[in-house]
């Protein structure tokens, strides 16, 4: 089943394209990651679907309901089918978490019991549940954007949407913020929009790549790992192989399956286009030349090598 649906979506802010034909769906239940470069589109996508920005062209669908429409026929119900955290999510600082949620849960006009029941449930969820009484204004960036987490879920929404949910956070807070959306997988379908790629690469099922508000590419992660991996092995000489080294690299480029060679220090990363032959013939080479190895092995694509591949090839970056 479908949950987010785009058709051909344009937007643009005076003569400059934001959006040029947007096509897009996500599954349901799937934890979606949107990629994209600065002023690739990304945001523009969110606040279109969360019914904050008009498109110029196109149509766009959230869990059944076209967002696209006339914003009076679609307010409404469409508030009541997505959970919603900007980049910079905004709290009343005098409030506690628990006052913060509760007024959430007016506003989607949840009776007091169930508001109490939700309110105590996102507490503990988020981790927040032992300073539910301080005051909002004491909280550290970590902690607010727990809380903005929070109150997306508040109206048990079937879709939510995330806008660079962890960029300005540490470490510590990254990882908090990351864990509650591992754990939100299969509840809800999640749309996050970011730029960090080890982000996505931890905790998207899917992902999409975004450059001068065309869609590049989408898919499972790890099929788009699969179908844009440029087979690469990389070896580390042991301290004072420098010489050796250099010297078995300079035969290896003489091999007509070696496609590109880079060297620094210990380290050699050649790129192949036959897997089979490099696999037989590169570390008995290695040994014959004398070469002690720390280390030996065939690379893994990184979502990050695709990213930087595709939009640089779309002249996004």
């Amino acid at each position: 089943m479908t949950a987010i649906r785009i058709e051909g979506l344009r937007k643009t802010y005076g003569d400059v394209p934001a959006l040029d034909g947007l096509d897009l769906t996500v599954e349901t239940g799937k934890v979606f990651g949107f990629l994209g470069p600065n002023g690739a589109g990304k945001s523009t996508t969110i606040r279109i679907l969360t019914g904050l920005a008009q498109a110029g062209a196109g149509r766009a669908w959230v869990a059944d309901l076209e967002v696209t429409g006339p914003r009076h026929a679609s307010a409404g119900p469409l508030a009541r089918r997505f959970g919603y955290l900007p980049e910079e999510p905004a709290f009343y600082g005098w409030m506690t978490p628990r006052e913060f949620l509760d007024h959430v849960g007016r506003l989607f006009g949840l009776p007091a019991a169930e508001r109490r029941a939700r309110t105590a449930e996102l507490l503990s969820l988020v981790g927040l549940a032992d300073v539910a009484k301080r005051r909002i204004a004491g909280f550290s960036r970590g902690m607010r954007q727990r809380l903005g987490l929070a109150q997306a879920l508040v109206n048990q929404p079937p879709v939510l949407f995330l806008d660079e949910p962890a960029s300005a956070l540490d470490p510590a807070g990254r990882k908090e913020v990351l864990d509650l959306i591992e754990h939100l997988r299969g509840k809800c379908t999640v749309f996050m929009s970011t730029h960090i790629l080890a982000d996505v690469e931890r905790v998207c099922d899917s992902v999409g790549i975004i450059a001068r508000g065309k869609l590049i590419t989408q898919g499972p992660r790890d099929e788009l790992l699969a179908r844009y991996a440029i087979p690469a092995f990389e070896l580390e000489a042991d301290a004072g192989g420098e010489g050796a080294l250099a010297g078995w690299v300079e035969a290896q480029r003489r091999q007509p399956w070696v496609t590109a060679v880079r060297i620094s220090g210990r380290t050699a990363r050649l790129t192949v286009s036959d897997v089979a032959a490099a696999k037989q013939a590169l570390l008995p080479a290695a040994l014959a030349a004398g070469l002690v190895l720390t280390r030996y092995e065939m690379l893994q694509p990184s979502l990050e090598d695709i990213f930087l591949r595709l939009v640089g090839e779309a002249g996004g970056s």
